[in-house]
């Protein structure tokens, strides 16, 4: 693949409905995805969903920038252990791993976006036993997964009891949103489950849901770089 870029303007706010995207094939057999934003070729800045078939793998591979990603369905494999929907993984840079799967899965995974500091940590968080505490007001809870102490990032699964509203302050460093399930209503727009959403930082948008119908998202803030 040459050197792509696919809403590689962070400026910009971006809304996809993933459902409704095509598979591409990988260069992996067994192996395809649906490309979200990415800079670079093969090896590249992405985001992406990947899914991979009952059998299939990746050859082993390093992360020279890291790699996060969310199992979606299915369960992932690699020498670390086998994953099942709900697990939240982050691989630090400089880590190394063989992906695999025997049932097959589907991951949404982020490449290449960690600072080569020594300071990330490898995790491997289940998040369907994991402890949901308060958002802040009622109706709103969140499993914190990640949220080092210098503010650059700040990751989690969030969600809102039909009937709840919260008002987002401005964006610092922009957000990005993956609805899971149910149905999310941002600034008045409706968000099925599979939308992903990125605001660019200063953006400032509420989150909501209708009166009988909850939403559990994946959310990470304050990352996004300056347009490029």
């Amino acid at each position: 693949m040459n050197d792509t870029r696919i809403n590689a303007d962070f400026s910009e706010r971006v809304v996809i409905d993933t459902n409704a995207m095509p598979w591409v094939a990988s260069p992996m057999g067994g192996v395809e995805r649906r490309m979200l934003d990415r800079i670079g070729g093969e090896v590249a800045r992405a985001t992406t969903i990947v899914r991979f078939a009952p059998g299939s793998a990746f050859s082993p591979h390093d992360h020279a920038l890291g790699e996060e990603f969310l199992v979606l369905d299915g369960v992932f494999q690699d020498e670390h252990g086998d994953f099942g929907a709900g697990s939240y993984i982050r691989n630090p840079p400089g880590s190394r791993h063989t992906p695999a799967t025997e049932p097959g899965c589907t991951i949404f995974v982020k490449l290449r976006q960690m600072r080569d500091d020594g300071l990330e940590p490898l995790l491997h968080t289940d998040t369907m036993h994991g402890a949901w505490t308060s958002g802040g007001r009622p109706g709103y809870e969140r499993q914190t997964l990640y949220a080092p102490d210098d503010g650059r990032e700040f990751v989690a699964l969030e969600r809102l009891s039909p009937g709840t509203s919260v008002d987002e302050r401005a964006l610092k460093g922009g957000e990005e949103i993956l609805v899971l399930d149910g149905l999310l209503i941002q600034s008045g727009e409706r968000h099925p489950a599979g939308a992903w959403i990125r605001n660019p930082p200063g953006a400032s948008l509420s989150l909501e849901t209708g009166p009988d119908l909850g939403c559990t998202f994946w959310v990470k803030r304050g990352h996004l770089p300056p347009a490029m």
